[in-house]
């Protein structure tokens, strides 16, 4: 299931980079026909692993890398659209990745957390939002720097968890 996420994440990228060419709007209804079934199918694929009994650490780090991959490539056309803070969003994971090389407490493993899950979801959430085509361009932008305040309050929460226990 994690596979076929990445298989629509692919697309999505693919969709990206035609509108940054300009062959597409950014604002584009195939984007969202590609990122919405990652979003729905991240939401269930957890479950389906534990159900079949395919839970691994593996399919977990891959389901993290997958859909931090999907926020990168939604957050270039939000950010094109709405103001180039809404890349953040998506390099937020990859900014802690890179603190953590510095950092090495920041690898530690974290205890499951439903608010860093809910989180993640809103992110995903809010910039499909601001890429719907019929959705206010200028609306983009105040529920983007929602999404990314929530997104930070997560990271940071994380990070004080870390350094409280190193």
């Amino acid at each position: 299931m994690t596979l076929g996420r990445g298989l629509l994440v692919l697309g999505c990228a693919a969709v990206v980079i035609l509108a940054l060419l300009g062959t597409l709007p950014m604002r584009s209804w195939w984007l969202l026909v590609l990122a919405v079934p990652a979003l729905i199918l991240d939401a269930v694929d957890g479950a389906v692993a534990r159900r079949t009994g395919t839970v691994s650490p593996f399919g977990a780090r891959l389901d993290m890398e997958t859909d931090a991959a999907l926020l990168l490539v939604l957050s270039v056309p939000a950010a094109a659209t709405a103001g180039w803070w809404i890349l953040l969003i998506g390099l937020l994971r990859y900014l802690f990745v890179a603190a953590s090389a510095l950092r090495p407490l920041l690898r530690a493993p974290l205890p499951f957390s439903q608010f860093r899950r809910t989180t993640a979801a809103v992110q995903g959430i809010a910039l499909c939002l601001a890429l719907v085509p019929l959705f206010p361009v200028a609306a983009a932008p105040v529920v983007s720097a929602a999404s990314l305040a929530l997104l930070v309050v997560s990271f940071g929460r994380d990070v004080l968890y870390l350094e409280r226990r190193g």
